[in-house]
């Protein structure tokens, strides 16, 4: 008991002597003023407001990114004024001789034109009319173009007083990186274009097949047992509600599970005993964001391609997992298996024809690899006989990935 004693007061005495070096050290840097040496300071500077101008222009070359950003472009060049103008509008002004502004469109206007940098004088500034203001600040201007692809956009307008080689150099700089967010932006529109456009694909590849048989099993029970035809025709509207929804292009585990347990009620009310579920689920990753229709497709693919041919049906399983940083998905049945060069054929989407008729396998592959990354793709275990096993792994937490509204 001593000597646990003994040892309770060692650490004790341990963490008081961490506490007082920590505060000592926490004053030591109030009181330093050593920040770094000026290069290195104009470097943060530098780098602290072109990242305050980025997420604006990541919108795109707008009217309400330009407004954001304006303020921080005037104060990387350094000038009086700055201006932003696309080929048909002035988009942002920031700084002094406002009465300008109404001319910057046609001082954009040559850089647009040619696609290169230009010099303007107090004369070409003027244009017919003359300035009016003895003491302005505007008596010359720097204008570089700002692309998009191979394509002129608009235009970066730095005003100020005597253009220098270093103004010019400088303004092209900013304007380049202007450009750069303005083409990441159209990136990211586009990815949203694509991703959409492989939803659509995904929602015309539910089989018809299953809403005639969904539609067959719950007209075969109107008369027999109307309850159970009248639950089924809910779940039917609940499952193409949910299928055919406008919403986000991520949803939760949760509610893809849902969605999916309506499909296996429709399709058990098909195949009766012969098709068989189990659920191995851990409710921590329920809230996981995953790609809208990314789970129910792999059990469509199990139930049609895995199950259906083989005499006596079999058991599909659906798990989740909890894996760390990541979750764990997979689909497993016991049916009739394939061959993983077919398999493998369909994912790099070379598979043609009758051979391409694994529901969304190569969609939502190509959709995982697209938000997350290739090392988040599908992982397909197969071989003839031996049943089919479908996995993927999401990240519980990525940059722009966000559930959409719940399902209804």
């Amino acid at each position: 008991m001593a000597q646990d004693g003994w040892i309770r007061a060692v650490e004790i005495v341990a963490v008081v002597v961490v506490l007082v070096v920590g505060v000592l050290a926490i004053r030591r840097l109030r009181r330093s003023p050593d920040l770094g040496t000026a290069a290195e300071r104009a470097t943060f500077d530098t780098l602290h407001t072109a990242s305050l101008a980025a997420p604006p222009l990541r919108d795109g070359l707008t009217p309400e990114g330009a407004q954001r950003a304006i303020r921080h472009l005037r104060t990387l060049l350094g000038t009086p004024a700055v201006a932003l103008a696309d080929s048909s509008r002035l988009l942002a002004w920031d700084g002094e001789g406002a009465h300008h502004q109404h001319q910057a469109l046609r001082h954009a206007a040559g850089a647009i034109a040619s696609g290169r940098t230009s010099v303007l004088s107090p004369a070409q500034i003027d244009g017919e009319e003359a300035c009016g203001v003895l003491d302005c600040p505007l008596r010359s201007a720097v204008v570089a173009p700002l692309t998009s692809g191979d394509t002129v956009v608009g235009a970066l307008i730095a005003y100020g007083g005597q253009v220098s080689a270093a103004l010019v150099r400088a303004t092209g700089e900013v304007a380049t990186w202007v450009s750069a967010q303005i083409e990441l932006a159209e990136l990211d529109r586009s990815r949203t274009r694509a991703i959409e456009a492989e939803v659509r694909a995904l929602r015309a590849q539910i089989s018809p097949h299953f809403v005639y048989n969904s539609l067959a099993a719950i007209a075969s029970f109107v008369r027999t047992d109307p309850e159970r035809a009248r639950e089924l025709l809910l779940e039917f509207a609940d499952f193409t509600r949910y299928a055919f929804r406008r919403g986000g292009e991520f949803t939760t585990l949760a509610d893809e599970l849902r969605n999916i347990e309506r499909y296996l009620v429709l399709e058990q009310a098909r195949f009766g005993d012969r098709l068989r579920v189990r659920l191995r689920v851990a409710p921590e990753v329920l809230p996981v964001a995953v790609p809208y229709l990314s789970v129910q497709p792999l059990v469509e693919n199990a139930v049609r391609h895995g199950l259906q041919a083989k005499e006596g049906g079999g058991q599909i399983t659906l798990g989740a997992a909890d894996s760390g940083a990541e979750a764990l998905i997979w689909v497993e049945d016991d049916g009739v298996g394939a061959d993983p060069e077919l398999i493998e054929r369909v994912l790099a989407g070379a598979a043609r024809g009758s051979e391409s008729e694994s529901v969304g396998l190569g969609n939502v592959d190509a959709r995982l690899r697209q938000v997350f990354g290739d090392r988040f793709g599908l992982v397909v275990e197969t071989a003839p006989g031996a049943g089919t096993k479908v996995s993927f792994r999401v990240p519980k937490y990525a940059p722009g990935v966000h559930a959409g509204p719940p399902a209804p």
